[in-house]
């Protein structure tokens, strides 16, 4: 069990440099789309599947359609 959080924490972890990095705006909201789920998948295993289910369907889900949203509404790559 420690091992698969941790492995876990490794991959939000660089997902949230990767998403820091990227100058693809949609690349990055997807790479922030990953830490929000893995964070929702690490919340469910400390025994918290209410928190998981928040963080899977507002984290995961609105907030990254509201980021798609605005980005197909504006430019798509960073200057």
């Amino acid at each position: 069990m420690i091992l698969v959080v941790s492995l876990l924490v490794l991959v939000m972890l660089l997902a949230a440099i990767a998403a820091f990095f990227f100058k693809d705006l949609m690349s990055a909201v997807i790479a922030a789309c990953m830490v929000s789920l893995i964070a929702s998948i690490l919340f469910y295993f400390l025994q918290a599947p209410d928190v998981a289910m928040a963080e899977a369907s507002i984290g995961a889900a609105l907030v990254t359609a509201v980021f798609i949203v605005a980005i197909r509404r504006t430019e798509r790559y960073e200057k």
